[in-house]
Parts: C-alpha cells; sequence; structure tokens
C-alpha cells in the first residue's frame, strides 16, 4: 500500500470515529433547555413529546462499541500500512509463488510472529497429516500403489474431496472435463492412463502445445489435412480432398504418427478416436490445425505434497478402472 492510500485510510477513520465521539457527547446532553422528563412544545394528533434521555443501555452499547473499536484498531492492523501493536497479520499477501510463502511460513515460525495463516496451516497438517499418512503408507512405511489405494474406499473418498478442491475448477465436480480440459473418466489419455503415467502428470504437470498450421499449409492445405483427420476417426468425407490430406498429414505425422494414433509420449492425442480435447466439429478442428492449441496442466507436488498427490491419482485412475 502506498503511503498516501495508508495516510488517506488513517485519516478517513480518525475523523469518522471523532464524529462519532462529537454525535454521541452531544446526543447524552440535554441541549433542549426543557428539563428532563418535562413536555416539549411538540405536539402530533394529541400526542405530546417529552423530553426523555437516550436509553442508558443503549449508550452504554454505543460508549462500549467506540471504546471496542479504538482498542481494535491499536491492536490489530486495518489503520493503513500501521501493523498493530499485536503484530498479527491474517497471511504475507506480497508473496508470489509457493517458495516465497514457504520461506514466509518458516521464517513466521522461527520469529514466532502472530501470522494467522502459517498458524492455521501449522494446525491443519497437525491435525490431517497422520490421517494422510495412514491413508497413503502401508504398515512397512512405504506408499501404496495406485491400484490397492483405489479398493480402499476411505481412501477414496479423501482422494476425491481432494480433487473436488483442487481439480474440479478445470476438469468438473464429475471429472468429465470440458472444451480444453481432458474428460477423466474415460480411455482417452494423451499422457498414458497407466497409473504412474497419471502420478507423473499429477506431480510434475504437462505443457502441451500444438503448432499452428496455417501459414505453412495454406487455406486449402488445412481444409484438406482437416477432411483426412475426420476421416480417421470414422467421419464420411470427400475422398478426393481426404487423398490430398493424406500427403500434407506427414507434417502431423511427427507428433501423431503415420497411422494418427498419437503419442503419449508426447501428449499428441489420437486422431482415429472420437475423443476431442478442443471439440469436434469442422470448425473447431479447423481453428485447432491453422492456428494451434496451447495446454498447462500445473504441477501439484509443491502444493499438495506427495502424500495428497497418490490419493488424487488413485481416485482419477479408480475412475476409468473400477467399478462405480
Amino acid at each position: 500500500m502506498t503511503s498516501f492510500w495508508s495516510a488517506w485510510i488513517i485519516i478517513l477513520t480518525v475523523v469518522t470515529l471523532v464524529f462519532c465521539a462529537v454525535i454521541l457527547a452531544w446526543a447524552l446532553k440535554n441541549n433542549t433547555g426543557v428539563e428532563e422528563g418535562a413536555e416539549m412544545d411538540h405536539e402530533y394528533d394529541g400526542i405530546r413529546e417529552l423530553n426523555n434521555p437516550l436509553p442508558k443501555w443503549w449508550s452504554f452499547l454505543f460508549i462500549g462499541t467506540f471504546i471496542f473499536t479504538i482498542i481494535y484498531l491499536a491492536l490489530f492492523p486495518g489503520l493503513g500500512s500501521f501493523k498493530g501493536l499485536l503484530g498479527w497479520t491474517s497471511s504475507n499477501q506480497e508473496v508470489k509463488n509457493i517458495e516465497e510463502s514457504r520461506a514466509h511460513i518458516a521464517q513466521a515460525h522461527a520469529n514466532q510472529t502472530l501470522d494467522e495463516y502459517a498458524r492455521a496451516l501449522d494446525e491443519a497438517n497437525t491435525f490431517y497429516g497422520e490421517a494422510f499418512n495412514k491413508l497413503a503408507y502401508n504398515s512397512n512405511g512405504e506408499l501404496r500403489s495406485i491400484p490397492e489405494i483405489a479398493t480402499d474406499s476411505e481412501a477414496l473418498k479423501v482422494g476425491q474431496r481432494l480433487f473436488l478442491q483442487n481439480c474440479s475448477q478445470c476438469h468438473g465436480s464429475d471429472a468429465r472435463g470440458q472444451i480444453g480440459f481432458p474428460n477423466l473418466t474415460d480411455k482417452a489419455w494423451l499422457y498414458g492412463g497407466e497409473p504412474e503415467a497419471i502420478l507423473t502428470t499429477i506431480m510434475n504437470g504437462r505443457i502441451g502445445a500444438m503448432p499452428a498450421w496455417g501459414d505453412a499449409l495454406g487455406e486449402q492445405g488445412v481444409k484438406e489435412v482437416v477432411t483426412y483427420t475426420l476421416g480417421l476417426a470414422g467421419r464420411k468425407v470427400n475422398a478426393r480432398e481426404a487423398a490430398a490430406g493424406k500427403q500434407r498429414f506427414v507434417v502431423c505425422a511427427a507428433c501423431h504418427g503415420t497411422d494418427g494414433k498419437g503419442n503419449p509420449a508426447l501428449g499428441a492425442p489420437d486422431l482415429t478416436d472420437n475423443d476431442w480435447l478442443f471439440g469436434d466439429s469442422r470448425a473447431e478442428v479447423t481453428a485447432t490445425v491453422a492456428n494451434g492449441r496451447q495446454g498447462v496442466m500445473p504441477a501439484w507436488k509443491d502444493i499438495l505434497g506427495e502424500e495428497k498427490v497418490q490419493l488424487v491419482a488413485s481416485y482419477v485412475w479408480s475412475l476409468s478402472n473400477t467399478d462405480k
């Protein structure tokens, strides 16, 4: 926060409190010139107004609220850049990545500062850490295999909750994905659906890139390649156009293979099925070939940790490998 805005908040807060204090002091005094309890010179529909003071409970409540506000603003942050006498913070708002956040939390513990986020995280790790370990590790202290965890209903429930908290924003709460985000409940896997492949994907993330071929192929070339590609997936297409597209498909074969069945090592999808990550209409496939696609799957190992990733991977694997 800049010094200007800090000063603005402090001045605005102090002026407001002073104004409230003046109003309260004025309201607690008899400024009418009429004795308390006596009739005022006001009458409405036969009802005469009496000069009654404010109720004591209301006055004490207002005074108590005012005093509480002063004490709170002195002890805790709230007045611009003022940190408060206790030095309490909700969290470090200046961190920009996981490494900085961890460094700040470690510093907060070392200095025994009143950082609410660091305290809450420490309590959560203490409370839940043991539960995650029991589900992820066996009695010998070794990580359980993904198929083994997938047979544990309690572990799958925890994996599902972790998925909903961290993965559903992209893949959906039902894990069926959406345009640009893979469906995790079928057998179509860009980087492989084996347990270790899924674990690697979640742990380390993925960066996918489909180059744009519009300039290299030209409008007609893109049209022919799209026709041939749709034909690979079993669509009815123009045979002559598809034949021309097959000749041009050589530029695509480096990733997708000469047969169009893809390459999990590169994250290149199988073009012979009907699973389309960015849409299956001719217009959408044309946009993919002409303009390319970019996709990023973030790495979760530093965010969730090994135990939680193992549980999430087991849940994801179970979606297409076990009966529900």
